[in-house]
């Protein structure tokens, strides 16, 4: 999970750096944070959803329709589902130290 972990941080990193250097240019980039989206991701990784994170799901036609929507608004990033962005808001108040235990209660392996 932490290469996992590492790479969103690079991307969102990276699509909010071209976000604004290629504005002038007239290109939009914009990143979608979807949280947790009921796939085939979780099964392969050998993951669940359960507990608090399954009342963040969305499914993943309802994610592409609010990434869509905030690309073509202009937004830099979109975090899919009112919930999400609460959690998000909440999460920014809690010390680094704390973030992986309980991103780590949210997904179980399953062996």
């Amino acid at each position: 999970m932490a290469v996992y972990y590492a790479t969103k941080a690079y991307v969102l990193s990276f699509s909010e750096a071209l976000h604004y250097e290629l504005a002038s240019r007239g290109i939009r980039v914009t990143a979608l944070c979807p949280g947790p989206v009921p796939t085939e991701f979780q099964a392969r990784a050998g993951f669940t959803i359960d507990g608090a994170l399954n009342s963040f799901t969305l499914s993943a036609e309802r994610v592409a329709r609010i990434g869509y929507d905030g690309f073509m608004r202009g937004q830099r990033v979109v975090i899919a589902g009112t919930a999400n962005r609460l959690m998000v808001a909440l999460l920014k108040l809690v010390p680094h130290g704390l973030l992986m235990p309980i991103a780590n209660r949210g997904m179980r392996r399953g062996n």
